[in-house]
């Protein structure tokens, strides 16, 4: 996907989802005799602002950032894509840390959504 921070992040959540309700109407439809998927998939963004470590940035925040970081996760809690910036000096890596656990604390609360769309959808939930 060709988009930044919490574009791109917002795209792979709800992607997943519309990739999900896709692939069972062709299950349904007997072109699959399965759905191909193993694990769910969200992202989320975070940095670091002033001295506040943020989940998902504005683009207000996003700008003024002094740490901009997108993450990528599996539904098994392993990285897909870490990709983090120091946007003004370096930055400890300690910080990297924090923002890896608040990251996943959000894509946890991501998982819970997809789950939610999908049953409102009416599909079954793939979930490993």
């Amino acid at each position: 996907l060709q988009a930044d921070g919490g574009t791109r992040t917002a795209a792979i959540s709800g992607g997943w989802v519309a990739t999900v309700l896709a692939l069972e109407t062709l299950r349904r439809r007997g072109a699959l005799a399965a759905l191909p998927l193993r694990l769910a998939v969200a992202a989320v963004s975070c940095g670091v602002v002033g001295d506040a470590l943020l989940l998902d940035l504005a683009y207000a925040e996003d700008a003024g950032a002094a740490v901009d970081v997108n993450v990528v996760m599996a539904g098994d809690g392993r990285l897909i894509e870490v990709q983090g910036t120091a946007e003004r000096q370096p930055f400890a890596r300690a910080t990297l840390a924090a923002l890896l656990d608040l990251a996943e604390t959000g894509i946890q609360q991501l998982f819970a959504t997809q789950r939610q769309a999908l049953a409102a959808a009416r599909q079954p939930v793939v979930w490993p």
